[in-house]
């Protein structure tokens, strides 16, 4: 598999704080890759750094052989490439459903509305929403506005797809749906970094797991590594606060 993402001695800084030190990642095709931690640890902050969101101070985030850069010209047509779903979804209350998910690739990429259209109804159809298209945010539930989310992001057709903690302002019994319709992605090959406090769902979904805790990457590995042969003892320490099953 080819490199899509590839993150090169990162550094971010607040002032004369360092929240990032020294970054090294690199993201094949078709990878998902899950970075888990306690919090404050830096790892929202990262996957802002990934989309331009934050300025880097040192080192580089390079998609497919193109900087990522608040500050170039290009940096819209660069963005468009990775998709971003925030816990928070973000909807616009005033447009139905079906509105918010054409909204982008309408104004953005310019495309076709019927071909945009009918991407949207395949889409929301997919994640058990079709039956909401005309519904407003308002009128769905946290784990149904997550998944409208998600469309959104997916109607972009990102070469990378980044999730952030999508499930920490949900009730527990909606967080299954919404982790189903990640694990259904992961399946099909979509290329992902997903930041997420649900460890039964990092090591069922994540290729490849970071634990990143004071800025730094501690220890990464396979989910297998992470999870059941931890070498670290931070790591050690930070699983223990967990509990999942062992399948």
């Amino acid at each position: 598999m080819s490199d899509v993402l590839r993150i090169e001695n990162l550094e971010k800084r607040y002032e004369d704080s360092i929240v990032l030190d020294d970054i090294n990642i690199t993201v094949k095709k078709g990878e998902v890759v899950v970075i888990v931690g306690p919090s404050g640890c830096g790892k929202s902050t990262l996957l802002r750094c990934l989309n331009g969101l934050e300025k880097i101070q040192e080192g580089s985030v390079v998609l497919e052989d193109q900087i990522v850069n608040p500050v170039s010209k290009n940096q819209e047509k660069v963005r468009e490439k990775i998709g971003m779903v925030f816990q928070t979804y973000d909807l616009f209350p005033h447009m139905t459903i079906l509105q918010n998910v054409m909204l982008a690739p309408l104004k953005v990429k310019k495309r076709n509305k019927q071909d945009v259209q009918t991407e949207a109804l395949e889409l929301l159809d997919r994640v058990g929403l079709l039956s909401k298209k005309d519904k407003y945010p308002r009128q769905l539930s946290g784990g149904q506005k997550q998944r409208v989310a998600i469309v959104r992001a997916l109607i972009m057709h990102p070469e990378v797809l980044l999730l952030d903690e999508i499930t920490a302002a949900l009730d527990p019994e909606m967080v299954r749906e919404v982790l189903d319709v990640v694990l259904s992605l992961a399946k099909e090959g979509r290329t992902m970094v997903i930041v997420t406090h649900e460890m039964q769902f990092a090591k069922a979904v994540a290729d490849r797991v970071i634990f990143l805790d004071g800025g730094k990457i501690i220890e990464e590995g396979s989910s297998k590594e992470i999870f059941e042969h931890p070498k670290t003892d931070r790591l050690k320490t930070f699983l223990k606060s967990f509990t999942y099953d062992e399948q």
